[in-house]
C-alpha cells in the first residue's frame, strides 16, 4: 500500500491545472518530458563520446611522436653508417695518396733546388738527369 503525502498530490493537481491552463493533456506533457530526456542524452552521449575521442587525438598524437622519434633515431643511425663508410671506403684511401703526392712535390722541389744550386751547365749534369729522370 503506497501512501501520497499532501506534497505529492498538491504538485500533481498543480502540474494538472497547469497542463489545463495550457491546453495540453497528460499525453502531450511525456510527449514534452521525452523530448527533452532525447536531448539530454543526446548531449551526455557527445559529451562522453567527445571525451573518448579526446583521449583517443592524444593517444595518436603520442604515438605519432614516438615514431617521429624513431624515424629521427633510424636517420641518425644512417647517417652515421654513411658517414663511416665514406671515411673508409673515399677519404682516408684520399688523404693517404694527397700524403704521398706531398712527398712526391717535397723531393721534386729538393730536387729542382739542386739543379739551380748547380753551377756547372753541362747537359750530363747529375743534378738535372735526376730531376728530368
Amino acid at each position: 500500500m503506497t501512501t501520497i503525502n499532501c506534497v505529492d498530490f498538491c504538485c500533481a493537481s498543480a502540474i494538472q491545472t497547469s497542463l489545463m491552463a495550457l491546453g495540453l493533456s497528460e499525453v502531450d506533457l511525456t510527449a514534452i518530458v521525452l523530448a527533452v530526456i532525447g536531448m539530454v542524452s543526446g548531449w551526455v552521449s557527445y559529451w562522453l563520446d567527445h571525451r573518448k575521442h579526446k583521449q583517443e587525438v592524444k593517444n595518436l598524437e603520442a604515438e605519432a611522436q614516438k615514431l617521429k622519434a624513431e624515424t629521427r633515431q633510424k636517420y641518425m643511425d644512417l647517417a652515421k653508417m654513411y658517414v663511416d663508410e665514406f671515411t673508409k671506403n673515399i677519404a682516408t684511401p684520399l688523404e693517404k695518396r694527397v700524403d704521398e703526392l706531398t712527398n712526391e712535390v717535397k723531393e721534386l722541389k729538393e730536387e729542382l733546388e739542386n739543379v739551380k744550386k748547380c753551377s756547372c751547365y753541362r747537359a750530363d749534369c747529375p743534378n738535372r738527369i735526376s730531376v728530368l729522370g
